[in-house]
């Protein structure tokens, strides 16, 4: 298997918590209220599976291997990603100060909610459609079987001793618990648009 379909089939599984947690911004805009139980789940996952997970291993091992190839650092696509994960967590950061201000009764939290949260949906999609259509396959082209072998095994150790034991299989076990309850299945990601690859059961 290659590194770029690991990280592929976790973008399946990013879409569809992307699909609840659109969901969750109708809903607070509508209501007025932020389902905080759910959003910090989402905020959870966000923090610990699509960027403590899957953009580290990015970030720490699949973009230095495609500087190393001859891709700039400073001024080509894996920098344009970088500063888009930065995007993303900022974003994030602002999802956490609205749920804050809504345990603090204050009036504006569940449309800052709703604001932050589309702006991020919006954002990450567009940012793995990228990956998934333009930096995926341009990796593919460019890394060699043997680089691919070492950084499968970069990925490996990321997930037991950077990311920790078990951290991504409770965050599946978040994805699959929000699916559930916001009614959200496989095929409401793919009806996105997206073809789900995803190698987790799901």
């Amino acid at each position: 298997m290659r590194t770029t379909e690991i990280l592929m089939s976790e973008h399946r599984v990013i879409e569809r918590v992307l699909l609840c947690l659109d969901a969750m911004a109708e809903s607070a805009f509508k209501k007025g209220t932020i389902d905080v139980p759910s959003a910090r789940d989402a905020l959870e996952f966000l923090r610990t599976f699509a960027d403590g997970c899957h953009h580290m291993k990015e970030e720490s091992r699949l973009f230095p291997a495609m500087e190393r190839c001859g891709l700039p650092a400073d001024a080509g696509p894996t920098s344009v990603m970088r500063h888009e994960h930065e995007i993303g967590r900022a974003h994030i950061r602002k999802m956490a100060e609205a749920i804050e201000a809504s345990e603090r009764g204050e009036a504006r939290a569940a449309d800052m909610f709703a604001f932050e949260a589309r702006g991020f949906v919006d954002h990450l999609r567009d940012h793995i459609a990228k990956e998934d259509q333009i930096l995926f396959p341009m990796a593919d082209r460019m890394l060699s079987g043997a680089v691919q072998d070492e950084l499968l095994r970069g990925f490996e150790h990321a997930e037991a001793h950077e990311v920790g034991a078990g951290a991504h299989e409770r965050c599946l076990a978040i994805a699959d618990t929000l699916c559930k309850r916001f009614g959200i299945s496989a095929e409401a990601a793919q009806a996105k648009g997206h073809q789900c690859s995803c190698s987790h059961g799901h």
